[in-house]
């Protein structure tokens, strides 16, 4: 028996609950224990961030046993398994993705994939989101890098352990997966090379409508960077953690700021 089969592992993502990723992340799961449960959105949420479905109900649907579809966020996911579905017996891994496409940088404020690691973290789960860095157009050839590498990395990400206030972000180069140089533990970067798209367009009755869209290079990163590893070909394992707090801010407001009424 695995030393991992104990675990009851949920599992969601941001591209869709019919998404090849997923697949992939089924798979790796499986290879540690036969506890699964998949709660993914019933559409893609890529970009959906940390949002919370408030305003409108929320649908789900069965497709099988442990395997559901949420006419919602990443978010909504996580916390109607972890709190509904799941009944009294919680999860104790949360996986996300495998994302197709990168989430690195600045990156992981947009993600929904990230998002759904968050509020794994919040709800006192250890955390670990995937993605994979793909083609313009993508393939289930281009996920093979996170086929063979992903299983071995979470064995080795749940014996180090991590802090309960951390969560993990995992990403696989665009690379073959004999080309993988090996394992980086990096920082969030930030791109010096990134700029939005919005292309305009005239609908069939002539009305404007917008495409938001992003060119993500990589720019000159330092080393130990997320964007340099997958860069040149490294797997990228960050620590990321939700404490927005910027100390150094935080000094000289309080000098300039504080006063008692």
């Amino acid at each position: 028996m695995s030393e991992f089969a104990h675990h009851r592992i949920l599992l969601t993502n941001d591209d869709g609950v019919n998404a090849h990723g997923l697949k992939v992340l089924e798979g790796i799961a499986r290879s540690l224990s036969d506890d699964i449960w998949i709660v993914a959105p019933e559409l893609e949420q890529s970009g959906a961030s940390h949002g919370l479905t408030l305003s409108q109900p929320l649908r789900v649907r069965e497709i099988a046993p442990r395997h559901y579809a949420v006419q919602g966020t990443p978010t909504d996911c996580v916390m109607l398994a972890v709190h509904e579905l799941m009944g009294e017996q919680k999860p104790t891994l949360l996986l996300s993705g495998v994302n197709r496409g990168a989430n690195l940088a600045e990156d992981v404020t947009y993600s929904g994939t990230i998002a759904g690691a968050m509020e794994g973290l919040l709800c006192g789960i250890p955390s670990i989101a995937f993605s994979q860095v793909v083609g313009r157009h993508a393939t289930p050839e281009h996920f093979a890098t996170a086929v063979q590498h992903g299983p071995a990395l979470v064995r080795d990400l749940l014996r180090a352990g991590w802090g309960k206030d951390v969560l993990i972000n995992v990403n696989f180069p665009g690379v073959a997966p004999d080309d993988v140089k090996g394992i980086e533990v990096t920082r969030q970067g930030f791109r010096d090379e990134s700029e939005l798209v919005i292309d305009k367009r005239e609908d069939a009755r002539g009305f404007p409508y917008y495409w938001f869209g992003f060119r993500r290079n990589y720019g000159n990163p330092d080393a130990g960077i997320d964007l340099r590893a997958v860069r040149d070909g490294y797997i990228s394992v960050t620590p990321l953690h939700l404490d927005l707090t910027q100390d150094r801010a935080l000094a000289g407001l309080a000098q300039a700021l504080e006063k008692k009424f």
